[in-house]
């Protein structure tokens, strides 16, 4: 049968959630799909155990980590549907998702990108399925703590919607890559991702080039995934250092003009103000968990010059 939606999943070192991810779709959706898997050189087994479960899935084992968005060009030339779906290897489908959200963008064609809901394992909510897009005014939210102090708050904290449980159909800036889907024309149009965006930002960066263009993503409740988040990441510090140079390239790319300069120099003073900050907090509270904070933001800190040019240096 014809695929209807080439689903693009990248692996890395989760062997045994991505068997529960292949299992959980092939259980889950009716509609006619092809799966592209690419292995990013993973050392736990995973390549020779997806292959021995599952040998309809095209397996791309590569001996190379090419991270997550340059994957995407290695998998895409075998997608052969209309319909793009990625997913993350550390998901579970439940009750149809991939169908409801194909429906959902079938009856919502201009939002251009689509979106649905994640849980964590024990069904509370997931909010990272979508974001909003960082702002001088965020940035700066961010920085002095705003966004912590009143997390409820839409206003102090717009990145997180608040905290609104993603309980409603509603456009948002950035729809994330765990539960992505696009028509393939679409895709190619605007490029895909940026292969410069190796690991975090690349959804941001492709759904703030697709609004530009007159998109609006979407997102949907009835589509619902559990997403166990950062399966493949172990090392708080490094992860951090990957994300800051995300941020700054995001600024660099999606700032007005006028005002890059001044969100570089803003998110920069970020990991500065949260050791300062924790580092205060343990000092008077006597908190090891504290104190581990504390060293991970200064490690942060001190390794700046690795992220404060974004990805691509001046």
């Amino acid at each position: 049968m014809t695929p209807t939606l080439s689903i693009i999943i990248i692996s890395y070192n989760t062997r045994e959630m991505t068997l529960a991810c292949l299992a959980s779709v092939y259980a889950q959706t009716k509609t006619p799909f092809e799966i592209i898997l690419v292995d990013n050189a993973s050392s736990d087994g995973s390549a020779d155990a997806i292959a021995a479960a599952y040998p309809d899935v095209h397996l791309i084992a590569e001996t190379t980590n090419h991270g997550f968005a340059p994957a995407h060009d290695i998998a895409l030339p075998h997608a052969t549907a209309p319909w793009l779906l990625l997913l993350n290897p550390d998901t579970l489908v439940k009750n149809g998702a991939l169908d409801t959200l194909l429906a959902f963008a079938e009856a919502h064609p201009k939002a251009g990108i689509w979106g649905g809901r994640t849980v964590f394992g024990d069904g509370t909510l997931n909010p990272s399925s979508c974001w909003g897009q960082m702002t001088l005014w965020s940035t700066f939210s961010r920085i002095v703590g705003l966004n912590r102090i009143f997390r409820n708050s839409e206003f102090f904290n717009p990145e997180t919607y608040g905290t609104w449980p993603r309980d409603t159909v509603r456009k948002v800036d950035i729809v994330v890559g765990c539960l992505f889907l696009m028509r393939r024309a679409d895709w190619d149009a605007l490029g895909g991702f940026d292969p410069v965006f190796v690991m975090y930002g690349e959804e941001a960066d492709l759904c703030l080039r697709a609004r530009a263009k007159g998109f609006h993503p979407m997102v949907t409740p009835d589509a619902q995934i559990v997403h166990y988040a950062g399966a493949s990441e172990t090392v708080r510090a490094d992860k951090m250092v990957r994300l800051m140079r995300a941020k700054i390239e995001l600024i660099k790319r999606h700032f007005r003009p006028g005002t890059r300069r001044l969100g570089c120099a803003l998110l920069a003073l970020w990991p500065l103000s949260r050791y300062v900050a924790t580092g205060v907090g343990a000092a008077l509270l006597r908190r090891p968990s504290l104190r581990t904070k504390a060293g991970n933001w200064r490690e942060i800190w001190a390794r700046r010059d690795e992220w404060k040019d974004g990805f691509v240096q001046k």
